[in-house]
């Protein structure tokens, strides 16, 4: 199947506090805002009037929010974190949604620390992943914004035992009460099954 799509045009999310979000991404990250449109009477009955505007993050990609005027903030916390959901959402749901953010280098990623530091939303983590090294902080609505950099290429050994993940976890899943066992049990099937094909492409 042909893989026709070039990247990411735009990411949208509600804000709530519009002032605060252009001081985070623009004035703090270095984002310029690129598009706005100002779309009276286009929203729902109780809050018709909205605007939806555009920071460009890089690569022709961009990053997107829409203020409803007239639409109050939900009053809902999670510890330190405004996390726009309910009191019954689990923290891991709110925590695992999130923005990554990639940059070329280590300097680059240490500039972004300090340009967080130095604000009003400092870096939270800094984490060294298997291939990549992220720093994490919450932007003005709550939202978890990540920053990464690959420490190294992902090798293609390291793409096909992603597609053979993949493979298992769709088989598995279908069966109730699958386990993270039952998804390496059949990884290491599928790697049986496949080695033949493998040795024959030599």
């Amino acid at each position: 199947m042909e893989h026709l799509i070039r990247g990411v045009d735009h990411a949208a999310f509600p804000t709530f506090d519009p002032a605060a979000t252009v001081k985070f991404y623009r004035d703090t990250l270095g984002f310029p805002v690129v598009h706005s449109i100002c779309a009276a009477g286009w929203g729902p009955e109780a809050h018709p009037d909205f605007i939806h505007f555009f920071f460009d993050i890089g690569g022709g990609d961009r990053l997107a929010f829409f203020y409803y005027f007239g639409l109050p903030a939900p009053d809902v916390t999670k510890g330190d974190v405004y996390a726009r959901f309910d009191d019954e959402t689990p923290d891991w749901f709110v925590r695992s949604r999130h923005l990554a953010l990639h940059v070329d280098s280590e300097d680059h990623l240490l500039e972004y620390r300090r340009r967080l530091d130095a604000s009003a939303w400092p870096v939270e983590m800094q984490i060294q992943h298997e291939t990549i090294e992220s720093i994490y902080t919450h932007d003005p609505n709550g939202y978890m914004v990540e920053i990464t950099r690959a420490m190294r290429p992902v090798t293609p050994q390291e793409d096909l035992d992603a597609n053979l993940t993949i493979d298992a976890l769709v088989e598995i899943v279908a069966a109730p009460g699958h386990t993270m066992d039952d998804l390496l049990v059949r990884k290491a099937e599928l790697i049986v099954e496949r080695a033949p094909h493998w040795q024959g492409a030599r």
